[in-house]
Protein backbone atom coordinates (compact mmCIF):
# COMPACT_ATOMS: atom_id res chain seq x y z
CA UNK A 1 0.00 0.00 0.00
CA UNK A 2 1.92 3.01 -1.30
CA UNK A 3 -0.65 5.56 -2.53
CA UNK A 4 -3.51 7.50 -0.99
CA UNK A 5 -5.87 6.04 -3.59
CA UNK A 6 -5.10 2.54 -2.34
CA UNK A 7 -5.55 3.77 1.21
CA UNK A 8 -9.10 5.01 0.65
CA UNK A 9 -10.01 1.76 -1.09
CA UNK A 10 -9.43 -0.10 2.18
CA UNK A 11 -12.78 -0.98 3.79
CA UNK A 12 -13.72 1.33 6.68
CA UNK A 13 -10.82 3.73 6.25
CA UNK A 14 -13.03 6.46 4.78
CA UNK A 15 -15.55 6.52 7.69
CA UNK A 16 -12.69 6.38 10.20
CA UNK A 17 -11.05 9.30 8.41
CA UNK A 18 -14.33 11.25 8.46
CA UNK A 19 -14.95 10.54 12.15
CA UNK A 20 -11.45 11.66 13.14
CA UNK A 21 -11.70 14.77 10.97
CA UNK A 22 -14.98 15.83 12.57
CA UNK A 23 -13.62 15.32 16.08
CA UNK A 24 -10.46 17.30 15.36
CA UNK A 25 -12.45 20.15 13.82
CA UNK A 26 -14.67 20.18 16.90
CA UNK A 27 -11.78 20.16 19.38
CA UNK A 28 -10.00 22.92 17.46
CA UNK A 29 -13.00 25.24 17.35
CA UNK A 30 -13.91 24.63 21.00
CA UNK A 31 -10.31 24.95 22.19
CA UNK A 32 -9.89 28.41 20.67
CA UNK A 33 -13.28 29.46 22.04
CA UNK A 34 -12.37 28.28 25.54
CA UNK A 35 -8.96 29.94 25.47
CA UNK A 36 -10.52 33.23 24.36
CA UNK A 37 -13.37 33.00 26.88
CA UNK A 38 -11.10 32.30 29.86
CA UNK A 39 -8.46 34.89 28.91
CA UNK A 40 -11.13 37.58 28.49
CA UNK A 41 -12.56 36.73 31.92
CA UNK A 42 -9.30 36.36 33.85
CA UNK A 43 -6.50 38.01 31.83
CA UNK A 44 -4.36 35.10 32.99
CA UNK A 45 -1.97 33.41 30.50
CA UNK A 46 -1.82 30.37 32.79
CA UNK A 47 -5.59 29.85 33.00
CA UNK A 48 -6.00 30.51 29.29
CA UNK A 49 -3.37 27.87 28.48
CA UNK A 50 -4.95 25.41 30.91
CA UNK A 51 -8.41 25.90 29.42
CA UNK A 52 -7.06 24.77 26.05
CA UNK A 53 -4.71 22.02 27.19
CA UNK A 54 -5.64 21.26 30.81
CA UNK A 55 -7.76 18.26 29.82
CA UNK A 56 -4.48 16.54 29.14
CA UNK A 57 -3.88 16.11 32.87
CA UNK A 58 -6.79 13.71 33.07
CA UNK A 59 -4.97 11.61 30.50
CA UNK A 60 -2.61 10.57 33.31
CA UNK A 61 -5.53 9.12 35.27
CA UNK A 62 -6.93 7.47 32.16
CA UNK A 63 -3.56 6.02 31.21
CA UNK A 64 -3.24 4.50 34.67
CA UNK A 65 -6.79 3.20 35.04
CA UNK A 66 -8.69 2.91 31.75
CA UNK A 67 -6.34 2.08 28.88
CA UNK A 68 -7.00 -1.66 28.90
CA UNK A 69 -10.44 -0.73 27.51
CA UNK A 70 -8.81 0.37 24.23
CA UNK A 71 -8.32 -3.28 23.20
CA UNK A 72 -11.33 -4.71 25.08
CA UNK A 73 -14.24 -2.61 23.79
CA UNK A 74 -15.99 -2.91 20.39
CA UNK A 75 -14.34 -0.09 18.40
CA UNK A 76 -17.48 1.26 16.71
CA UNK A 77 -19.50 1.56 19.90
CA UNK A 78 -16.55 3.07 21.79
CA UNK A 79 -15.83 5.72 19.16
CA UNK A 80 -19.50 6.73 18.87
CA UNK A 81 -19.94 6.91 22.67
CA UNK A 82 -16.80 9.02 23.13
CA UNK A 83 -17.86 11.53 20.46
CA UNK A 84 -21.36 11.75 21.97
CA UNK A 85 -19.91 12.34 25.45
CA UNK A 86 -17.85 15.23 24.07
CA UNK A 87 -20.90 16.71 22.34
CA UNK A 88 -22.93 16.75 25.56
CA UNK A 89 -20.11 18.07 27.74
CA UNK A 90 -19.33 20.86 25.26
CA UNK A 91 -22.95 22.01 25.51
CA UNK A 92 -22.40 22.24 29.28
CA UNK A 93 -19.30 24.40 28.71
CA UNK A 94 -21.43 26.85 26.73
CA UNK A 95 -23.86 27.45 29.63
CA UNK A 96 -23.77 31.17 30.56
CA UNK A 97 -22.52 31.91 34.06
CA UNK A 98 -20.79 28.54 34.46
CA UNK A 99 -18.30 28.98 37.34
CA UNK A 100 -14.65 28.71 36.45
CA UNK A 101 -14.16 25.67 38.71
CA UNK A 102 -17.06 23.89 36.99
CA UNK A 103 -15.67 24.72 33.57
CA UNK A 104 -12.33 23.14 34.46
CA UNK A 105 -14.08 20.12 36.02
CA UNK A 106 -15.86 19.49 32.70
CA UNK A 107 -12.60 19.93 30.79
CA UNK A 108 -10.87 17.36 33.00
CA UNK A 109 -13.81 14.99 32.54
CA UNK A 110 -13.39 15.30 28.78
CA UNK A 111 -9.73 14.44 29.12
CA UNK A 112 -10.58 11.32 31.10
CA UNK A 113 -12.95 10.13 28.36
CA UNK A 114 -10.44 11.01 25.65
CA UNK A 115 -7.73 8.90 27.30
CA UNK A 116 -9.36 5.79 25.84
CA UNK A 117 -10.18 7.39 22.48
CA UNK A 118 -6.68 7.48 21.03
CA UNK A 119 -6.08 3.79 21.67
CA UNK A 120 -9.46 2.81 20.22
CA UNK A 121 -9.00 4.96 17.13
CA UNK A 122 -5.46 4.01 16.23
CA UNK A 123 -5.87 0.40 17.30
CA UNK A 124 -8.75 0.19 14.81
CA UNK A 125 -6.50 1.72 12.16
CA UNK A 126 -3.98 -1.09 12.71
CA UNK A 127 -6.81 -3.58 12.05
CA UNK A 128 -8.20 -1.84 8.98
CA UNK A 129 -4.83 -1.55 7.24
CA UNK A 130 -2.06 -4.09 6.67
CA UNK A 131 1.17 -3.53 8.60
CA UNK A 132 2.95 -1.98 5.61
CA UNK A 133 0.11 0.54 5.20
CA UNK A 134 0.04 1.79 8.80
CA UNK A 135 2.51 4.65 8.35
CA UNK A 136 0.70 5.92 5.26
CA UNK A 137 -2.66 5.62 7.03
CA UNK A 138 -1.45 7.39 10.15
CA UNK A 139 0.13 10.03 7.94
CA UNK A 140 -3.22 10.61 6.25
CA UNK A 141 -5.00 10.90 9.60
CA UNK A 142 -2.33 13.35 10.76
CA UNK A 143 -2.83 15.29 7.55
CA UNK A 144 -6.52 15.40 8.38
CA UNK A 145 -5.61 16.73 11.82
CA UNK A 146 -3.48 19.45 10.22
CA UNK A 147 -6.14 20.37 7.66
CA UNK A 148 -8.95 20.44 10.20
CA UNK A 149 -6.86 22.51 12.58
CA UNK A 150 -6.04 25.03 9.84
CA UNK A 151 -9.73 25.28 8.93
CA UNK A 152 -10.89 25.01 12.53
CA UNK A 153 -8.67 27.77 13.89
CA UNK A 154 -9.46 30.01 10.93
CA UNK A 155 -13.19 29.34 11.24
CA UNK A 156 -12.99 29.47 15.02
CA UNK A 157 -11.44 32.94 14.92
CA UNK A 158 -14.34 34.15 12.76
CA UNK A 159 -16.99 32.37 14.82
CA UNK A 160 -15.65 33.73 18.11
CA UNK A 161 -16.02 37.24 16.68
CA UNK A 162 -19.38 36.71 15.00
CA UNK A 163 -21.14 34.30 17.38
CA UNK A 164 -19.19 34.84 20.63
CA UNK A 165 -17.12 32.13 22.36
CA UNK A 166 -20.24 30.41 23.75
CA UNK A 167 -21.89 30.28 20.34
CA UNK A 168 -18.69 28.79 18.95
CA UNK A 169 -18.78 26.10 21.64
CA UNK A 170 -22.27 25.09 20.49
CA UNK A 171 -20.95 24.81 16.94
CA UNK A 172 -18.22 22.50 18.21
CA UNK A 173 -20.81 20.37 20.01
CA UNK A 174 -22.66 19.92 16.71
CA UNK A 175 -19.45 18.70 15.06
CA UNK A 176 -18.91 16.16 17.84
CA UNK A 177 -22.47 14.91 17.34
CA UNK A 178 -21.81 14.51 13.60
CA UNK A 179 -18.71 12.44 14.42
CA UNK A 180 -20.76 10.15 16.67
CA UNK A 181 -23.34 9.60 13.93
CA UNK A 182 -20.69 8.79 11.29
CA UNK A 183 -18.93 6.35 13.62
CA UNK A 184 -22.11 4.48 14.53
CA UNK A 185 -23.64 4.21 11.07
CA UNK A 186 -20.57 3.91 8.83
CA UNK A 187 -18.00 1.85 10.73
CA UNK A 188 -18.39 -1.91 10.73
CA UNK A 189 -19.15 -3.92 13.84
CA UNK A 190 -15.90 -5.52 15.04
CA UNK A 191 -15.17 -7.55 18.16
CA UNK A 192 -12.63 -6.30 20.70
CA UNK A 193 -8.97 -7.01 19.84
CA UNK A 194 -8.27 -8.70 23.17
CA UNK A 195 -10.25 -11.03 25.41
CA UNK A 196 -11.30 -10.25 28.95
CA UNK A 197 -12.87 -7.28 30.66
CA UNK A 198 -11.13 -3.91 30.98
CA UNK A 199 -9.92 -3.21 34.50
CA UNK A 200 -7.48 -1.05 36.40
CA UNK A 201 -5.36 -4.12 37.19
CA UNK A 202 -5.16 -5.12 33.53
CA UNK A 203 -4.28 -1.57 32.54
CA UNK A 204 -1.43 -1.48 35.08
CA UNK A 205 -0.19 -4.91 34.03
CA UNK A 206 -0.04 -4.07 30.33
CA UNK A 207 1.42 -0.61 30.94
CA UNK A 208 4.18 -2.24 32.97
CA UNK A 209 4.75 -4.68 30.14
CA UNK A 210 4.94 -1.86 27.59
CA UNK A 211 7.29 0.16 29.78
CA UNK A 212 9.52 -2.83 30.64
CA UNK A 213 11.57 -2.75 27.44
CA UNK A 214 14.16 0.07 27.26
CA UNK A 215 13.75 0.49 23.49
CA UNK A 216 10.05 1.25 23.94
CA UNK A 217 10.69 3.51 26.94
CA UNK A 218 12.96 5.81 24.96
CA UNK A 219 10.53 5.90 22.05
CA UNK A 220 7.74 6.95 24.41
CA UNK A 221 9.89 9.65 26.02
CA UNK A 222 10.88 11.01 22.61
CA UNK A 223 7.23 11.17 21.55
CA UNK A 224 6.07 12.79 24.78
CA UNK A 225 8.58 15.30 26.13
CA UNK A 226 9.95 17.43 23.24
CA UNK A 227 6.46 17.58 21.73
CA UNK A 228 4.80 18.58 25.00
CA UNK A 229 7.30 21.37 25.67
CA UNK A 230 6.62 22.91 22.26
CA UNK A 231 2.88 22.68 22.77
CA UNK A 232 3.65 24.79 25.83
CA UNK A 233 4.90 27.44 23.40
CA UNK A 234 1.69 27.16 21.38
CA UNK A 235 -0.44 27.49 24.50
CA UNK A 236 0.84 31.07 24.80
CA UNK A 237 -0.28 32.23 21.35
CA UNK A 238 -3.37 33.93 22.82
CA UNK A 239 -1.50 36.08 25.37
CA UNK A 240 1.44 36.61 22.98
CA UNK A 241 -0.69 37.99 20.15
CA UNK A 242 -4.39 38.15 21.12
CA UNK A 243 -5.44 39.55 17.74
CA UNK A 244 -3.42 37.03 15.74
CA UNK A 245 -3.71 33.87 17.87
CA UNK A 246 -6.05 32.13 15.41
CA UNK A 247 -3.58 32.86 12.60
CA UNK A 248 -0.66 31.43 14.58
CA UNK A 249 -2.60 28.29 15.47
CA UNK A 250 -3.73 27.84 11.86
CA UNK A 251 -0.21 28.15 10.48
CA UNK A 252 1.15 25.80 13.13
CA UNK A 253 -1.34 23.24 11.88
CA UNK A 254 -0.34 24.04 8.29
CA UNK A 255 3.32 23.33 9.09
CA UNK A 256 2.33 20.04 10.72
CA UNK A 257 0.34 19.17 7.60
CA UNK A 258 3.39 19.80 5.39
CA UNK A 259 5.61 17.64 7.57
CA UNK A 260 3.17 14.73 7.75
CA UNK A 261 2.56 14.82 4.00
CA UNK A 262 6.25 14.77 3.11
CA UNK A 263 7.23 12.21 5.75
CA UNK A 264 4.32 9.84 5.32
CA UNK A 265 4.20 9.79 1.54
CA UNK A 266 7.62 10.65 0.16
CA UNK A 267 10.37 9.74 2.66
CA UNK A 268 11.78 6.28 1.75
CA UNK A 269 12.27 3.62 4.40
CA UNK A 270 16.05 4.00 4.44
CA UNK A 271 15.84 7.67 5.40
CA UNK A 272 13.33 7.36 8.22
CA UNK A 273 15.75 6.51 11.03
CA UNK A 274 18.15 9.23 9.85
CA UNK A 275 15.55 12.00 9.80
CA UNK A 276 14.10 11.41 13.27
CA UNK A 277 16.61 13.46 15.30
CA UNK A 278 16.83 16.40 12.84
CA UNK A 279 13.04 16.65 12.76
CA UNK A 280 12.81 16.65 16.56
CA UNK A 281 15.35 19.47 16.65
CA UNK A 282 13.47 21.35 13.94
CA UNK A 283 10.36 21.21 16.12
CA UNK A 284 12.02 23.31 18.84
CA UNK A 285 14.96 25.30 17.49
CA UNK A 286 13.02 27.93 15.49
CA UNK A 287 11.09 28.96 18.62
CA UNK A 288 14.33 30.26 20.11
CA UNK A 289 13.85 33.37 17.94
CA UNK A 290 10.98 34.39 20.23
CA UNK A 291 13.68 35.78 22.54
CA UNK A 292 13.58 38.73 20.10
CA UNK A 293 9.79 39.13 20.50
CA UNK A 294 9.16 38.87 16.73
CA UNK A 295 6.33 40.67 14.98
CA UNK A 296 3.39 38.53 13.78
CA UNK A 297 4.64 37.97 10.19
CA UNK A 298 7.99 36.59 11.38
CA UNK A 299 6.28 34.66 14.19
CA UNK A 300 4.02 32.96 11.63
CA UNK A 301 7.03 31.94 9.49
CA UNK A 302 8.83 30.53 12.55
CA UNK A 303 5.76 28.59 13.66
CA UNK A 304 5.27 27.02 10.21
CA UNK A 305 8.90 25.92 10.00
CA UNK A 306 8.96 24.49 13.51
CA UNK A 307 5.68 22.60 13.12
CA UNK A 308 7.09 20.56 10.25
CA UNK A 309 9.11 18.84 12.99
CA UNK A 310 5.97 17.27 14.46
CA UNK A 311 6.30 14.62 11.75
CA UNK A 312 9.13 13.08 13.83
CA UNK A 313 6.38 11.55 15.97
CA UNK A 314 5.02 9.75 12.91
CA UNK A 315 8.35 7.95 12.48
CA UNK A 316 8.47 7.09 16.18
CA UNK A 317 4.96 5.62 16.03
CA UNK A 318 6.05 3.28 13.26
CA UNK A 319 8.97 2.21 15.41
CA UNK A 320 6.68 1.66 18.40
CA UNK A 321 4.43 -0.63 16.33
CA UNK A 322 7.44 -2.68 15.28
CA UNK A 323 8.37 -3.13 18.95
CA UNK A 324 4.89 -4.08 20.19
CA UNK A 325 2.86 -7.31 19.87
CA UNK A 326 -0.34 -6.98 17.85
CA UNK A 327 -2.73 -7.74 20.71
CA UNK A 328 -1.40 -4.68 22.55
CA UNK A 329 -1.43 -2.16 19.69
CA UNK A 330 -4.48 -0.36 21.04
CA UNK A 331 -3.08 0.09 24.53
CA UNK A 332 0.41 0.92 23.20
CA UNK A 333 -1.02 3.67 20.98
CA UNK A 334 -3.36 4.76 23.76
CA UNK A 335 -0.42 5.09 26.15
CA UNK A 336 1.39 7.14 23.53
CA UNK A 337 -1.65 9.38 23.01
CA UNK A 338 -2.41 9.79 26.73
CA UNK A 339 1.22 10.40 27.66
CA UNK A 340 1.66 12.89 24.84
CA UNK A 341 -1.47 14.83 25.78
CA UNK A 342 -0.58 14.73 29.48
CA UNK A 343 2.86 16.13 28.67
CA UNK A 344 1.18 18.82 26.58
CA UNK A 345 -0.83 19.79 29.65
CA UNK A 346 2.35 19.87 31.72
CA UNK A 347 4.06 21.92 29.01
CA UNK A 348 1.16 24.39 28.93
CA UNK A 349 1.27 24.71 32.72
CA UNK A 350 5.02 25.28 32.79
CA UNK A 351 4.84 27.79 29.95
CA UNK A 352 1.93 29.63 31.54
CA UNK A 353 3.71 29.77 34.89
CA UNK A 354 6.89 31.18 33.36
CA UNK A 355 4.87 33.67 31.32
CA UNK A 356 2.98 34.74 34.45
CA UNK A 357 6.30 35.81 36.02
CA UNK A 358 8.03 37.13 32.90
CA UNK A 359 6.38 37.39 29.46
CA UNK A 360 4.92 35.03 26.85
CA UNK A 361 7.93 35.53 24.57
CA UNK A 362 10.39 34.68 27.35
CA UNK A 363 8.41 31.60 28.32
CA UNK A 364 8.32 30.37 24.71
CA UNK A 365 12.08 30.74 24.46
CA UNK A 366 12.63 28.81 27.70
CA UNK A 367 10.35 25.97 26.58
CA UNK A 368 12.09 25.73 23.20
CA UNK A 369 15.52 25.55 24.86
CA UNK A 370 14.27 22.78 27.17
CA UNK A 371 12.91 20.81 24.20
CA UNK A 372 16.22 21.05 22.33
CA UNK A 373 18.06 19.87 25.45
CA UNK A 374 15.79 16.83 25.92
CA UNK A 375 16.12 15.86 22.24
CA UNK A 376 19.91 15.97 22.45
CA UNK A 377 19.93 13.89 25.66
CA UNK A 378 17.64 11.21 24.16
CA UNK A 379 19.51 11.05 20.86
CA UNK A 380 22.08 8.33 21.72
CA UNK A 381 19.40 5.96 23.10
CA UNK A 382 17.32 6.25 19.93
CA UNK A 383 20.07 5.29 17.52
CA UNK A 384 19.29 1.79 16.20
CA UNK A 385 22.24 -0.47 16.91
CA UNK A 386 20.74 -3.58 15.39
CA UNK A 387 17.64 -4.74 13.58
CA UNK A 388 14.67 -4.32 15.87
CA UNK A 389 11.77 -6.72 15.91
CA UNK A 390 9.02 -7.82 18.21
CA UNK A 391 10.24 -8.41 21.74
CA UNK A 392 10.08 -11.86 23.20
CA UNK A 393 7.75 -11.41 26.14
CA UNK A 394 5.04 -13.37 27.87
CA UNK A 395 1.44 -12.85 26.80
CA UNK A 396 -1.04 -11.84 29.49
CA UNK A 397 -4.80 -11.72 29.23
Amino acid sequence: MRTYRELFRAPEFTPLFATVSMQVAASTVTGLALGTLVYAATRSPLLSALSMFGASFAQLIGAAALLSAADRLPPRAAMAAIALAFALSTVVLAVPGLPLWALFAVILGQGLVASVGGGVRYGLLSEILPAEGYLLGRSMLNMSVGTMQVCGFAAGGVLVTVLSPRGTLLGGAALYLAAAIIAWFRLGSRPPRAAGRPSVAETWRNNARLWSRPARRYVYLAMWVPNGLIVGCESLFVPYAPQHAGLLFAFAAFGMLIGDTLTGRFVPQGWRTRLGAPLRLLLAAPYLIFVLNPAPPLAVAVVVLASIGYSATLLLQERLMALTPGDMHGQALGLHSSGMLAMQGIGATLAGTVAQHSSPATAMTVMAAASVTVTLLLGPALRPVRAEGLPSEPVTN
